[in-house]
């Protein structure tokens, strides 16, 4: 039987944290993250299977909300017991607050304007309802055809990574979102946070032990986007090893550059 995007993320994780020993803490506590989404989205997967009509997509008071405040409560344990000191902490905080108050939490980050939430809280809404914006988008009715923009079309928001796969004798660059984790086609030479089109303003960097990561920067807008290339290494994951090649970001931002936007730790 075919994995699903979780298993193949959760051994793909495993199998980077013994080869990169900087970040085994952090592929360690996203496998536990990614065992809870898959269970999540597999409960919301038995309790409906509707399509969801675009209207609805800016509205959370669907038919699966009530199980995702009945599961909240277990993800924020989780936190608590595998998560870091800062992140365990926040947690606890907010598994004390009213269900009232989660449910608030749930709206701020569902919606895809900036929530003004300090980065764990934000972590914690975005990290759970993740797996519900997959739900929601693989029964959503939404074209898909022709889209050309540099956000999401199911959720609109930034991309979190590039992927370049092979096609006929070369390859095609998709752009996927950092929440609902949707892939949409994007032009190679063109900054997807500026538009800047002129290659010579495009730069992009390796590094020794990620050369199938692109570090993909635009020096008019000074933002760069990670991007992984499959054609280089078929048995990537881009979610994980998008997370697991943080040295990329540190050499990023020590050279001026400030990502489009963070992945799903806020790194």
């Amino acid at each position: 039987m075919a994995e699903n995007p979780w298993q193949q993320r959760v051994q793909r994780a495993q199998e980077l944290a013994l080869r990169h020993a900087f970040a085994a803490e952090i592929l360690g506590f996203y496998v536990q993250i990614a065992h809870f989404q898959e269970e999540l989205y597999q409960r919301l997967d038995v309790s409906s299977h509707r399509k969801i009509p675009a209207s609805e997509l800016g509205t959370p008071a669907l038919p699966e909300w009530e199980e995702l405040k009945g599961s909240f409560e277990s993800f924020l344990k989780l936190v608590e017991a595998k998560g870091p000191v800062r992140l365990a902490e926040s947690a606890r905080e907010v598994r004390r607050e009213s269900p009232g108050n989660w449910s608030k939490l749930f709206d701020r980050c569902w919606s895809a304007a900036e929530s003004g939430d300090p980065e764990p809280q934000a972590f914690l809404g975005r990290a759970f309802l993740q797996p519900y914006a997959e739900f929601v988008r693989t029964r959503s009715a939404i074209e898909w055809n022709g889209h050309s923009r540099p956000v999401c079309p199911f959720c609109n928001r930034k991309p979190g990574l590039g992927v370049l796969r092979q096609q006929g004798d070369g390859s095609r660059r998709w752009l996927m979102c950092s929440f609902c984790l949707a892939e949409w086609e994007f032009r190679r030479i063109v900054c997807p946070g500026c538009g800047e089109e002129n290659n010579a303003k495009l730069p992009v960097y390796t590094a020794e032990g990620f050369d199938y990561i692109r570090v993909e920067c635009c020096d008019t807008c000074g933002r760069y986007l990670k991007g992984v290339d499959l054609t280089k290494n078929g048995l990537a994951e881009p979610v994980v090893d998008e997370i697991a090649s943080v040295p990329l970001d540190l050499w990023a931002e020590e050279h001026g550059y400030a990502k489009l936007e963070r992945n799903l730790f806020r790194m």
